[in-house]
């Protein structure tokens, strides 16, 4: 690990000062120092960010929908009993995301910014395409855990369990920088590496989340997370989808499908959630729209598995919203 220097703002403001430099954020560093220690990033500056009050936990004001500050430990939104029964899907996604010591460290900001996890990547002696090479090691390699959707020349996937949730209740992050404040939504923070965007997140030099907020009209449908894991709690989704919709008078109305591990960014079809609009999510709509989410699949060597898998776990989340 390279040298660094240190600082520890007090305010946002001076945090913000310090990013202008090129300096790396530091909120729970469960991505970060490892990062750090395979010498695939090496910040001169450290900004941790702590320290700085407004920056952490969760409200619900009347009609205004949940807001989420970016430092808030994901075992926090875990175990909250209130918000467990305000939005449900939160306790499904996080409860197996990664030991219980990773998610108390853990933040929200740092888990939606989150590094993706192939071996190839992650191996400082790989000129990987991501990292500048010229090619995409894993399509010829060790493959079983890459993308089988939405890829060019990089098949990463997409590996947080908390934002394929989010997204499917239509969250927007706030972000601010010494340049001013914006606002975007949730999915449109993920980008697909190809061409010249060697690059995972649409995150501006210098630029921090500072909070994720999910409008009032998105908490009125049900939702639900399923997971498939190579073994059966704390590691990374095989595939994963989140569903959510509301159930009127038997039917699925306003219905999100958002899927992980599957493709470099968090997949969506729109096509597959308006053919379930007015649908009762029987065997047959729910088939269709497993179809829709995998339509232009095009499985490595060894991650066919994953087209079964997916179009199964597709099934199976949305039978439970009418269970």
């Amino acid at each position: 690990m390279n040298a660094f220097s240190y600082a520890r703002p007090r305010t946002l403001a001076d945090a913000l000062r310090l990013l202008r430099n090129g300096a790396a954020a530091l909120a729970g560093g469960t991505d970060l120092v490892g990062l750090m220690k395979d010498g695939l990033t090496r910040p001169t500056t450290l900004v941790d960010l702590t320290g700085i009050d407004g920056l952490r936990g969760w409200s619900h004001p009347k009609g205004r929908g949940i807001r989420i500050g970016a430092l808030t430990p994901l075992v926090e939104l875990e175990t909250d009993q209130s918000l467990a029964k305000t939005m449900p899907i939160l306790r499904e996604a996080l409860r197996d995301a990664a030991t219980v010591q990773l998610r108390t460290m853990g933040t929200v900001g740092g888990n939606l910014l989150q590094r993706n996890r192939c071996w190839y990547f992650r191996d400082e002696g790989t000129p990987c395409w991501l990292k500048g090479g010229t090619r995409c090691f894993a399509v010829d390699g060790e493959n079983r855990y890459h993308a089988i959707i939405g890829a060019q020349e990089c098949v990463m996937v997409s590996p947080s369990d908390l934002v394929p949730a989010l997204i499917a209740y239509d969250a927007e992050i706030a972000l601010t920088s010494s340049r001013g404040q914006r606002s975007m939504k949730l999915i449109d923070l993920f980008v697909a590496p190809r061409g010249r965007e060697r690059r995972e997140h649409s995150l501006r030099p210098g630029e921090l989340i500072t909070e994720v907020r999910v409008p009032e009209a998105a908490l009125a449908r049900r939702g639900t997370y399923v997971k498939a894991m190579d073994r059966k709690a704390w590691s990374f989704a095989l595939v994963s989808i989140a569903a959510a919709a509301k159930i009127e008078r038997g039917v699925a109305r306003d219905v999100r499908l958002v899927m992980g591990g599957i493709a470099p960014v968090p997949w969506r079809v729109i096509a597959a959630e308006k053919g379930l609009e007015g649908s009762p999510l029987d065997e047959a709509a729910c088939a269709d729209a497993a179809d829709r989410m995998l339509t232009g699949a095009t499985p490595l060597r060894d991650n066919g598995y994953k087209v079964t898998l997916a179009r199964e776990l597709v099934r199976r989340a949305l039978r439970s919203l009418v269970a």
